[in-house]
């Protein structure tokens, strides 16, 4: 898997794009913040943004311990017959070495829980995950709401 710029796969959601840098927990908290008012705004109800805003806070959490910092970017969808919310996570760290094991439940190198990967994917409609060893990793997740 190869990394990509996010920039080329936000092109289609309209308007309201935001970059966030990830390098603080301030940085976590205000993505939080963020997160839970775009879910908000685009009509999604109290299961769906704990679902949304615990997935980033994993993912964002992710991009600081094992990328070393980064950025997010929040953007709302539509694609005619439903809106959503998309979140991106960037870093240039080292990349995941092994995607499968990563992404199994209780798997952790940082002595955590092991839930933030194979979380984000349950808590998400859609889940990306683009990586290389030496290449940092790239990690979108969405939630789709129909109109």
């Amino acid at each position: 898997m190869t990394l990509t710029s996010m920039h080329t796969t936000a092109h289609h959601a309209g308007t309201d794009i935001v970059t966030m840098p990830l390098r603080t927990d301030e940085d976590v908290v205000r993505l939080r913040k963020t997160a839970r008012e775009y879910m908000v705004a685009t009509g999604f109800g109290m299961l769906d943004q704990t679902k949304m805003i615990t997935a980033a806070s994993e993912l964002a959490r992710n991009t600081l311990r094992y990328g070393g910092g980064g950025e997010a970017q929040l953007a709302k969808l539509s694609d005619g017959t439903r809106r959503g919310v998309s979140m991106s996570f960037h870093d240039e760290g080292p990349g995941i070495a092994d995607v499968p094991l990563a992404l199994t439940d209780g798997y952790t190198t940082g002595g955590g829980m092991g839930l933030g990967l194979s979380g984000a994917k349950r808590l998400a409609d859609e889940f990306e995950l683009e990586t290389a060893p030496g290449q940092g990793t790239m990690v979108r997740i969405v939630k789709w709401k129909a109109f």
